[in-house]
């Protein structure tokens, strides 16, 4: 199941994340063991950036680890603090990838060639992103396909059929759709239309 999309219980959750990580972090040694230091714990300020960042919004390992570079932090401590969130659940890149390609295909109509390269940017390895893309059903992403281009259509009437089939199916290939399926459905969205229709 996908993060709560909602601001205020994202943050809320977090907030709570972050007690339980101080405490799960005392308990397993991540403190620093010396407690008269004045200087703050790298490991605590590292911590506190990662569930800043969560409670934004959800974030791939890289991209934190990338924000954490950002911010001086060492790697070996983003990589203990990233290694322990992802004990607890609050870094999971196979939860990412899916809750990913399910939002995008729902409000973008983004097919699997889109997905794929959106999903590598974000620093998700291919084996990750592979078993994500693994649950789209092609005749959903079909159906994806044709609602996107009755949608299109509505802007496009009047024109030549040649240059409504150009621009729907490179609209189609920004998408992500490959040739095959973006022509096949153009073509049958095209031959039902009233001004294309032979005597």
């Amino acid at each position: 199941m996908g993060p709560d999309p909602r601001g205020g219980d994202r943050l809320s959750a977090a907030r709570e994340a972050l007690a339980a990580a101080e405490s799960a972090a005392s308990a397993s040694g991540l403190r620093s063991a010396a407690p008269e230091q004045s200087e703050p714990d790298p490991h605590a300020i590292a911590r506190k950036i990662v569930l800043r960042q969560l409670a934004m919004g959800p974030r791939t390992r890289r991209q934190l680890e990338d924000k954490l570079r950002d911010r001086g932090c060492e790697p070996q401590v983003a990589a203990r603090v990233l290694d322990r969130m992802g004990e607890v659940g609050l870094v999971d890149d196979e939860a990412y990838a899916e809750m990913f390609v399910r939002s995008k295909q729902e409000t973008k109509g983004l097919a699997a060639g889109a997905l794929r390269h959106e999903l590598r940017a974000k620093g998700l390895s291919d084996e990750v992103v592979d078993a994500a893309l693994e649950e789209i059903d092609p005749e959903h992403e079909k159906e994806q396909a044709r609602a996107l281009v009755a949608r299109r259509l509505r802007t496009m009437r009047g024109l030549d059929r040649d240059v409504q089939t150009r621009r729907l199916a490179a609209f189609l290939a920004r998408k992500g759709y490959g040739p095959g399926v973006a022509y096949q459905v153009v073509r049958e969205a095209l031959d039902e239309l009233p001004e294309h229709l032979r005597d």
